[in-house]
């Protein structure tokens, strides 16, 4: 095969595209989207701790803007992770809790956590020799 081969395998995956309802990764694409993403996971983590405030996830999530968080909730919220309960004070009071499905995930984020912390000098150190190897990479 030369560097340009554009050919595709076909198999059975090939056969049936995503959207298909027999198709075995539709579901896993659509749901890692949603987990996948760093505002999604932070969202995650921080309210694995318990009820929380808008204001409390944005002061807790370093970087994230109003509207992303606003975003990143309300996908959550339709996703079934997330519950918003608003609470009928003047003005209203809003929070936001894990529901069953969204902490069951949490063991999972909290696993990937702990190996981004275990492994984060391994990685680094991976990035800056590759780095070296090839000087004009645009990957960074």
């Amino acid at each position: 095969m030369s560097p340009t081969h554009t050919d595709v395998t076909t198999g059975a995956a090939a056969l049936e595209p995503c959207g298909q309802p027999d198709h075995p990764d539709c579901g896993i694409r659509d749901v890692l989207d949603r987990v996948g993403d760093k505002w999604s996971v932070l969202v995650i983590v921080e309210l694995a701790n318990g009820p929380r405030r808008f204001r409390q996830l944005q002061r807790a999530i370093d970087g994230i803007s109003q509207r992303m968080l606003t975003l990143t909730v309300r996908r959550l919220e339709r996703d079934g992770l997330v519950l918003r309960t608003v609470y009928p004070t003047v003005p209203a009071q809003v929070d936001y809790r894990l529901t069953d499905t969204g902490a069951s995930l949490t063991h999972l984020v909290k696993a990937l956590a702990d190996w981004s912390l275990a492994h984060r000098a391994a990685i680094a150190q991976a990035r800056l020799a590759y780095d070296a190897d090839h000087p004009d990479n645009e990957i960074r």
